[in-house]
């Protein structure tokens, strides 16, 4: 069932703490942040203020220290790592800040992956999936019969982002995740990157959350987030 569907939150996070060493200091300090079913959520944040970290929280990849952090009506801390894993190739598609693609595969294989690991990614076989994924990189502004066979390390890095961002809305995950996925696109490819992001995320009812430290672009976003004013929260509410 999905989140849309049961009208479980996408994202509720619940005093959510999170940091890297025992006993260092919390990177993540977040009382509550709740994204609704199909919300696009703008989060700003500097670099190192855990923008990352957060992502790698919601997405499951990392184990929040206190706290709960449910996705889609499911609560991932009752999960097992290798659940985890599958949850998050069923269900969610993530925009990698260093895009994590693999430079020996080519970019086709890289896009369609999700597929290859999930059957829910791919209900209609893996003709439909390339096609799919075939359309989308023609909707990102690149010639699928210039880059589908050639592998991701022979591509730019502007081209390199956009098969991450392809890799990540095929098969239409309930939730995306994306890491400052416009740095390395110019003024025009930026739009329309957004624009592709917006109507595919609104196709199959996906929540968004997008992370950038470029505040501009929050106006494209049904909310606006700070990071830094979250992670306050409960400090700010303890002193008072």
């Amino acid at each position: 069932m999905t989140a849309v569907a049961s009208g479980a939150p996408a994202i509720e996070l619940d005093q959510l703490r999170f940091a890297y060493a025992r006993r260092g200091p919390c990177v993540i300090d977040i009382p509550r942040l709740v994204v609704a079913p199909g919300e696009r959520v703008f989060l700003k944040g500097a670099s190192g203020s855990g923008k990352s970290t957060l992502l790698g929280l919601i997405a499951g990849i990392l184990d929040a220290r206190e706290g709960c952090v449910r996705v889609l009506g499911e609560d991932l801390a009752a999960m097992s790592a290798a659940r985890r894993d599958r949850f998050r190739a069923d269900r969610v598609g993530v925009i990698f800040q260093m895009f994590n693609l693999l430079p020996w595969l080519p970019a086709g294989a890289n896009i369609t992956l999700p597929g290859r690991f999930s059957d829910r990614r791919r209900p209609d076989g893996a003709a439909a999936l390339d096609a799919e994924g075939r359309r989308l990189l023609t909707r990102l502004g690149l010639d699928p019969d210039q880059v589908w066979s050639r592998p991701a390390r022979a591509l730019s890095v502007g081209q390199q982002q956009r098969v991450a961002a392809a890799r990540a809305l095929i098969g239409r995950p309930g939730l995306i995740l994306a890491d400052e996925p416009t740095s390395a696109l110019d003024a025009d490819s930026r739009d329309a990157f957004i624009t592709l992001l917006m109507e595919e995320c609104a196709a199959s009812g996906a929540a968004l959350v997008f992370v950038s430290h470029d505040g501009a672009l929050a106006r494209h976003f049904d909310r606006a987030e700070d990071l830094a004013a979250l992670n306050r929260a409960r400090l700010a509410g303890a002193a008072s």
